[in-house]
């Protein structure tokens, strides 16, 4: 099956320029499924883990929705927590950066109600909240449904084991029953299914499959890292580990161009691949990469499939990835056949909250580490060198060397001073 490409979808060129803005190449496999049947105006029921995407999957048919000369509520999207809401805004104000009249009312508890009171009254197209400031905001008379052409329950099964479904009930009643109703769940749960039954007509239900990450000999780690320090840091960690094969993935196509300009800078093997170079240009970058003669592959999610590189020793997370799936398939580039190998994910802001929906996506356990000062570095390296020195002990046949050892010992050099000066050459090299 052909991969789609946002260009399919039959969206306004506000949008499509919003989303190429983003650094967008393709679709998540939930946008893929959602995106048409909600632009037809079915209702849908969208069963994926929380970090697949879903805040484009309904934010692209909800602005498509719009009508921007009638400044009153036309759309609902309730989210169970002040958290959610907040990034759901983001994301809409991303998506419809080109959309200069449209107006989106975050309301969650927690936030002085008077603002949000001023900005009911003047007019607002998208209302982003929590079911209890929804409700409030119904008691109070200051904010009417009666126009609301589609309704949007973001990680419903959440909203319902915080004990929101009576509120959700009273806030769909105030809403025509003529509404396109679109409901996001990671779970199926019988209470999720009495709603669907109760407030959607005939919907779609569209299931993303959920992969955990098995693989044991990947030692993943992050760090926290403000953006202007992430070029550093990954300088520092190739330093360290003195890593042969790299793969670096960025989000955008602008940052994997700008990261390998400041890698080559620094002296860096370094190229890089992503959806807008010829396919001829991928080809001979990748082939190079296979052959050893690019030690660091800088690339997007899209341009990176297929790869498959069996000494690939480490994968640097450079962005938090915009999907949750797009993290296991990144990963799972390293540690092949039997081998350890490294991930690295850098977190900048409020990227540790898609770091965290990673973790409870995959199951798996990431740790974090502070980042290297230049001491830590020695310290590091040298820890390094002796688990190298220790496994070449264990495996290898020494006998030659050994012999050689000797040959200093009997001009009357002492074997440690011999070991440390070894050990100090390599270390500097």
């Amino acid at each position: 099956m052909e991969q789609l490409s946002f260009d399919d979808f039959n969206i306004s060129k506000d949008i499509k320029k919003a989303v190429q803005k983003m650094g967008f190449e393709e679709p998540t496999p939930i946008q893929g499924l959602a995106i048409p049947e909600a632009l037809d105006g079915k209702d849908i029921i969208g069963q994926a883990q929380t970090g697949t995407g879903k805040t484009v999957a309904f934010g692209i048919p909800v602005l498509e929705k719009i009508f921007l000369e009638d400044k009153s509520p036309q759309a609902i999207v309730i989210c169970p927590t002040r958290e959610l809401s907040l990034q759901v805004a983001d994301e809409f104000g991303k998506l419809s950066s080109f959309m200069k009249k449209l107006h989106v009312l975050p309301v969650y508890g927690g936030q002085p109600i008077g603002r949000q009171l001023r900005v009911l009254k003047k007019g607002v197209h998208i209302i982003i909240g929590t079911p209890g400031r929804i409700i409030d905001h119904i008691q109070r008379g200051t904010l009417d449904l009666s126009g609301i052409e589609i309704v949007v329950l973001d990680e419903a099964d959440e909203m319902l084991d915080m004990g929101f479904r009576g509120d959700i009930e009273k806030i769909l009643k105030q809403t025509p029953k003529s509404r396109q109703t679109l409901l996001f769940s990671a779970t199926m749960s019988r209470d999720i299914k009495r709603l669907t039954h109760n407030y959607q007509k005939n919907p779609k239900h569209l299931k993303v499959s959920h992969h955990l990450v098995t693989a044991p000999e990947i030692e993943q780690i992050y760090f926290e890292a403000r953006e202007k320090m992430k070029l550093e840091l990954l300088s520092r960690l190739l330093d360290i580990y003195d890593l042969n094969l790299v793969l670096v993935f960025c989000n955008t196509k602008r940052r994997v161009d700008r990261l390998v300009r400041n890698l080559k800078s620094r002296g860096y093997d370094a190229d890089g691949i992503h959806g807008d170079m010829r396919q001829g240009q991928r080809d001979r970058v990748m082939n190079k990469f296979r052959k050893g003669k690019i030690e660091i592959l800088v690339a997007t999610d899209v341009a990176a499939r297929g790869i498959d590189v069996p000494d690939v020793e480490a994968v640097f997370n450079y962005d938090v990835p915009n999907d949750n799936e797009y993290y296991v398939h990144r990963i799972g580039r390293t540690g092949r056949a039997g081998k350890t190998g490294y991930a690295f994910t850098f977190v900048a802001g409020k990227e540790i909250y898609n770091l965290r929906s990673i973790q409870k996506y995959t199951k798996s356990k990431i740790k974090q580490q502070k980042i290297p000062s230049l001491d830590d570095m020695q310290k590091i390296k040298s820890g390094l060198v002796l688990d190298k020195i220790k496994k070449s002990i264990e495996d290898n046949d020494l006998n030659k060397e050994i012999h050689r050892i000797e040959s200093l010992v009997e001009l009357g050099y002492n074997s440690i001073d011999i070991a440390a000066a070894l050990f100090k050459m390599i270390n500097d090299d």
